[in-house]
């Protein structure tokens, strides 16, 4: 594979916020560095006009220049198959906003909330079923979070808060421990979720200070890592995940099945072994959510299930990941085998 030339220093040293800030975010850019044929651009212009263009580089490394078919570029190449309307594919496929109980809150399942931290990420998945998500309106300032507190305390019922966004960690860590600290008090809260792309893009975010934060905390602490393909895990991730684990926090990962990128036995058994390899653990491989501009990476149930059952036959029970579906309504995800 081929890494890209890139002006800023691609390092464990490196500082995550400053990559953050410096993702690439043209097509035009992103064709050049990874010398991709010229006929795409018009394409990717329309699509980033619809949902924007955004993949740091850190990240970009790790996709192998002049293929276009690259499953990693797939998942971030914008494409003007994203301005198709296609019927039952909508803004809101979760159904979240019903949910959506007070500014940056949502309220599905029992005993556990979801909380929107950020509304930024450090890379737009095309597939991404918040892509149309009304984030202006779930900010969780100082109002809105004393708001949060109060729904908390006044639901004993809740045990477990799910950090989620965007990205949670696009948030500082300072901002987070201020948050992870008022939760604490809140004595009927018992566990931490945090679900995140950040250190698969970012892995650099993973930082001493973050870790100290999650080793002295009181909560039991989940991380649910968000990976689709082996190639996306490099010596950096496997870096990460390691300290992750050294501060008390289980580290999980869910993916997505994607047309093009992940819908065959030999990439989803590399993907499961490579994630075992690094102390990760396959935990949920989601059927694509009917999002708008998104419907070409939807593979049918019966393909899905048929590679479920491939991946049973193949790999230890340990390392299968539930196949499941998110119905809105439901009490909880949908398994399809």
């Amino acid at each position: 594979m081929n890494s890209i030339s890139n002006p800023i220093p691609v390092t464990e040293e490196a500082d995550w916020q400053q990559l953050l800030s410096h993702t690439v975010d043209d097509p035009a850019e992103l064709l050049k560095l990874l010398d991709l044929p010229a006929s795409l651009l018009n394409g990717a212009r329309q699509g980033s006009d619809l949902f924007s263009l955004k993949v740091p580089k850190p990240f970009l490394q790790r996709i192998e220049k002049g293929n276009p078919n690259d499953p990693l570029l797939r998942q971030i190449l914008p494409l003007d198959a994203e301005s198709a309307d296609i019927p039952g594919y909508v803004t809101d496929p979760l159904a979240e906003m019903a949910a959506n109980h007070s500014d940056g809150l949502i309220h599905k399942y029992h005993g556990r909330v979801l909380l929107i931290l950020s509304g930024a990420c450090a890379v737009n998945c095309r597939y991404c079923f918040r892509r149309h998500f009304p984030y202006q309106d779930n900010r969780l300032g100082s109002g809105q979070w004393q708001q949060v507190l109060e729904y908390l305390n006044a639901n004993k019922s809740i045990t477990e808060v799910i950090f989620s966004g965007g990205d949670p960690l696009a948030t500082s860590d300072k901002r987070l421990c201020r948050m992870i600290t008022d939760l604490e008090e809140i004595p009927h809260l018992k566990r931490l979720r945090i679900h995140t792309r950040l250190p698969i893009v970012i892995p650099q975010r993973v930082t001493s200070e973050l870790t100290t934060l999650f080793a002295n905390s009181r909560f039991d602490i989940a991380m649910v890592l968000h990976a689709n393909h082996a190639n996306e895990l490099d010596q950096q991730v496997e870096q990460a995940s390691a300290d992750l684990r050294t501060a008390n926090v289980t580290v999980l990962n869910q993916a997505v099945l994607l047309k093009g990128v992940n819908d065959s036995l030999a990439a989803l058994t590399d993907l499961s072994e490579k994630l075992f390899h690094f102390g990760i653990l396959p935990y949920y491989l989601f059927t694509l959510d009917p999002v708008k501009g998104a419907a070409h990476f939807d593979i049918p149930d019966e393909q899905a299930i048929a590679l479920h059952q491939q991946l049973q036959a193949t790999l230890p029970g340990y390392l299968v990941p539930k196949l499941a579906r998110e119905i809105p309504g439901k009490g909880s995800k949908t398994l399809l085998f």
